[in-house]
């Protein structure tokens, strides 16, 4: 189910980033396709700072509290340097907001069981991260905004970091 959901996810990043062709004409303006970007991309920041606020709470492994704190401080950071980049390129982006599995996500670990929130914080992790970097790594490559692509592409290597660690402490129980 888990490898359905990250092919589903990759597919999904990828589509939005190539939804909205852009004309020779109109390559310097942005639209559509990189707000979508500003979105997702705040969303998922905003998911992960939230869930590593709570890990910081309620992790037992101090490495898993490690790497909350780490994930705050450059999910923190990756907003910030996409709210730059989408000025930069015209747009004026709304603050983040939560998709619904993201809510569903939060609500999960909120009720997991003291035993159980590593597991389930780590386990959250691993497909959070797969998505954000299928994300970044399309809008990179296709995106719409020279400062917005740059922006993604100096993301993906934090993400893919993000990620090797996560599965790394999933392995580690």
């Amino acid at each position: 189910m888990n490898s359905a959901l990250l092919r589903i996810s990759a597919a999904f990043a990828v589509a939005v980033c190539a939804a909205v062709p852009v004309p020779a004409a109109a390559q310097h303006r942005v639209g559509h396709a990189a707000m979508v970007y500003v979105s997702k991309a705040g969303a998922a920041d905003l998911y992960e700072i939230q869930a590593s606020q709570m890990a910081t709470r309620r992790a037992r492994r101090p490495q898993v509290r490690d790497f909350a704190q780490m994930l705050i401080a450059d999910h923190t950071h990756s907003t910030q340097m996409v709210s730059e980049a989408a000025h930069s390129d015209g747009l004026d982006p709304r603050p983040p907001v939560l998709e619904r599995s993201q809510r569903m996500m939060l609500r999960q670990l909120e009720a997991a069981r003291d035993r159980d929130f590593d597991r389930l914080y780590l386990s959250q992790q691993i497909p959070a991260h797969v998505q954000g970097l299928a994300l970044h790594r399309a809008y990179a490559r296709r995106g719409e905004g020279a400062a917005l692509r740059r922006t993604a592409g100096e993301i993906v290597p934090v993400v893919e970091h993000h990620l090797a660690r996560a599965r790394e402490l999933a392995r580690m129980r």
